[in-house]
């Protein structure tokens, strides 16, 4: 029963908000914050934990000023999502900027593979929806299979109407990485968004001077295929999405598979650590993050 009510849930927020005019779907979600804002939730917390990381400086009152603008910067990324289907290709144009998209289309154009890394940053998915519509790039990327299976199958039909190739993360008899693997020698794009191990098996890497894991995933994909790996950061700034194509990370000159898919995992995480410095309200971690705040049992096991 609570699996039916979420899907329906979800449905009604589909169909419902793509017909609000955008102020009043702005009110809505930016109400909706502020009042899971107010209420202090285990998520509302978590996020403050990780953003004293992020500002160690700052006082407790600002970083609940910052609380609460992450918390917006959350829910609009909802908004958005729920109404992206609705957006022209010039409405997209216009909500989205990219810098460095330039060294993306002549990669592209090369014939080479591209794999753009993200963080849980802004809305990856407008940016998405951006890449396919305004330069012309569907993609493949990955999705952890949610609960219900028809939330997760709504989610999908979601996505591949916007030009994206989605590939369960678990469950599925097709090898994901070596489908990713076959798009990039196809000298085709793959968007991963990668600061978060969901497998417990990252690789560690040092965030804000502690220690966390990251997937291994993009890094070690470059490698394997001759991919260019790009790191890419997104932030609000006003009615738009801004978000910069980071030049490619190169393959260290020395050392095995495994070290040099550790340094360039290492040298996303700073690329990211620098576009959460400077917009930490637009950093969507409202989960456990750092190895610090794992429990002992979670931490055994990566």
């Amino acid at each position: 029963m609570q699996e039916r009510l979420t899907d329906s849930a979800y449905a009604l927020g589909w169909a419902a908000l793509r017909h609000l005019p955008e102020p009043a779907a702005r009110r809505l979600f930016e109400r909706i914050a502020d009042s899971a804002w107010r209420k202090r939730g285990k998520r509302v917390l978590q996020l403050e934990a990780n953003l004293r990381r992020v500002r160690p400086e700052a006082g407790e009152a600002a970083i609940r000023e910052l609380s609460r603008a992450g918390m917006r910067s959350y829910l609009r990324y909802w908004k958005e999502s729920f109404r992206l289907q609705t957006y022209s290709p010039a409405q997209l144009a216009e909500a989205v900027q990219v810098k460095g998209v330039e060294q993306l289309n002549a990669e592209l154009a090369s014939g080479r593979g591209v794999l753009i890394a993200l963080p849980h940053m802004g809305n990856w998915d407008l940016a998405g929806a951006w890449v396919a519509a305004c330069e012309g790039h569907n993609f493949t990327t990955v999705a952890e299979r949610l609960k219900p299976e028809s939330l997760f199958d709504r989610f999908v039909a979601y996505r591949e109407s916007l030009g994206m190739e989605v590939l369960a993360l678990t469950g599925s008899s097709v090898s994901v990485t070596g489908t990713l693997a076959r798009r990039l020698r196809e000298g085709r794009l793959v968007c991963l968004v990668g600061d978060r191990d969901l497998s417990a098996n990252g690789l560690p890497v040092d965030f804000f001077g502690e220690q966390t894991r990251m997937p291994a995933g993009p890094a070690a994909l470059a490698l394997r295929t001759g991919a260019a790996l790009m790191p890419v950061t997104l932030w609000y700034d006003g009615p738009v999405l801004r978000a910069e194509i980071h030049p490619e990370i190169l393959p260290p000159a020395e050392g095995d598979q495994r070290e040099k898919t550790a340094a360039m995992t290492q040298a996303m995480a700073d690329i990211w650590a620098e576009g959460v410095r400077e917009h930490p309200e637009d950093w969507h971690m409202l989960q456990k993050f750092w190895l610090a705040d794992l429990t002992p049992r979670a931490e055994a096991g990566a």
